[in-house]
């Protein structure tokens, strides 16, 4: 397909940590980080809610699962959230790139990121890219893509408990692919592409007690 080239460059946004449960999830990233993530919110389109951490002036980490108390949505939950593992204790499922214009950056995007979807949680209001059938593009390496609506961004409503991102890196078995994306999107950021046997994700996150590492097997 035809491309030009993005002019709205995109950053990241947030990473993505999926749990069966959400308390136990975010119980996992305090272990690691020696920070309890606060409370988020709910989303209701979407049947989930989430418990986050500032990384940051302008980003986060947001631990999400499906929430047990809500109706279960009649289309696949985002973030692939309904093929979660029950027996895994989280994971690194993907993370979200932020654009000044959503359109503009998926019609330059190498990859099919999904379709643009409106979205809300309390006072916050945004539009990001959701595939139909709610899997991970490239396996999760691939970003969501999400645009703020008036300028509310969650980072600026959260503590701020001295983290920030040092590094992101996407580990994958197409690493040209993954690179070719970023690429078409203008993407600037912490952000390392790896070769790996499969898709996954490892952030070095800066803590006050040192650089500590986030990934699947996190104990």
């Amino acid at each position: 397909r035809d491309r030009v080239h993005v002019m709205s460059e995109c950053v990241i946004d947030h990473i993505v940590i999926a749990a069966p449960e959400l308390e136990a999830g975010a119980a996992r990233v305090e272990k690691c980080l020696g920070v309890k993530p606060q409370l988020g919110g709910q989303h209701p389109r979407m049947g989930t809610h989430n418990r986050l951490l500032r990384l940051g002036k302008e980003g986060y980490l947001e631990v999400i699962a499906c929430n047990p108390f809500a109706d279960k949505p009649d289309r696949p939950r985002w973030f692939a959230l309904d093929e979660l593992d029950g027996a895994a204790p989280m994971r690194m499922q993907t993370w979200v790139a932020r654009t000044g214009n959503i359109r503009e950056a998926l019609a330059c995007s190498s990859e099919t990121l999904g379709e643009i979807e409106a979205m809300s949680r309390g006072d916050l209001n945004w539009h990001i890219s959701i595939p139909r059938d709610g899997r991970l593009p490239l396996g999760g390496s691939a970003p969501a893509l999400i645009e703020w609506s008036d300028g509310m961004h969650p980072a600026a409503q959260l503590e701020d408990c001295g983290l920030s991102l040092a590094e992101l890196q996407l580990y994958s078995p197409q690493p040209e692919r993954v690179e070719r994306l970023l690429d078409s999107l203008g993407f600037t950021g912490p952000v390392k592409v790896l070769a790996g046997k499969s898709a996954k994700l490892c952030a070095l996150i800066d803590t006050p007690y040192g650089t500590r590492t986030l990934h699947d097997s996190t104990e």
